[in-house]
């Protein structure tokens, strides 16, 4: 399936004006790839919480193996760093899912800022909608790696996205898929949303990755 990008559908930080309102913005770095050592900004606070530099480091030190030639998912997407860095490790495609005006002003400006025009597509709907929609309309088992970090204000998130994930929208997992959710230390997730079993926890500072396989023996809600 061939990727279209819709440019129209360790951290230090400066100030800019966004549609006449100032926003302090963070800096950040991509780890490595073929984009390494470029930056990134974000807006900070609860809506769009920028995944820091050492915990994605930490995060694709795991996924290596995986990443090259991989369909990826970057649910809550944000400023995009960890789907960018996805593509700088050599993913095969990219969908992000943002809703966010102010969010997705900065994925689009960060994509085009590193020059990335193809291999990616950018969602403007609900995560949820947007998976469900795939359901609808993608062949079974089309991705390897699914993130997600909701904002800190909408922790009901996780269980509604992790739910449909090891539910109605698994048929979207590949074989041997890995779903990662990005959460607050102190925020326990559940072991198990339907077929999806916690394999993993990594914690770091305050926050920590869960990671998530789909169990063959449970069938999905």
């Amino acid at each position: 399936m061939t990727s279209h990008a819709y440019l129209d559908c360790s951290v230090s930080a400066r100030f800019l004006k966004l549609d006449m309102h100032p926003v302090c913005w963070f800096a950040m770095r991509i780890i490595a790839g073929s984009l390494r050592s470029r930056t990134l900004v974000a807006p900070p606070g609860l809506a769009t919480r920028p995944t820091s530099d050492r915990l994605r480091e930490t995060l694709f030190n795991v996924l290596a193996p995986r990443i090259e030639g991989a369909a990826f998912m970057d649910l809550y997407a944000g400023s995009g760093a960890v789907g960018i860095e996805a593509l700088s490790r050599g993913a095969a495609r990219v969908e992000f899912v943002e809703r966010a005006p102010a969010a997705l002003k900065v994925l689009r400006g960060n994509l085009e800022k590193l020059g990335i025009t193809a291999g990616f597509r950018i969602h403007t709907a609900s995560v949820g909608a947007t998976l469900r929609c795939a359901v609808e309309t993608s062949k079974r088992g089309q991705y390897e790696v699914l993130f997600l970090d909701p904002p800190y204000d909408a922790a009901r998130e996780y269980s509604a996205t992790l739910g449909l994930l090891g539910g109605s929208a698994a048929g979207l997992l590949a074989e041997g898929a890995l779903v990662i959710a990005e959460h607050r230390r102190k925020e326990r997730l559940e072991d198990r949303y339907g077929s999806l079993a916690r394999t993993r926890l990594l914690e770091q500072g305050d926050a920590a990755l869960s990671f998530y396989a789909a169990d063959p023996v449970a069938t999905p809600e």
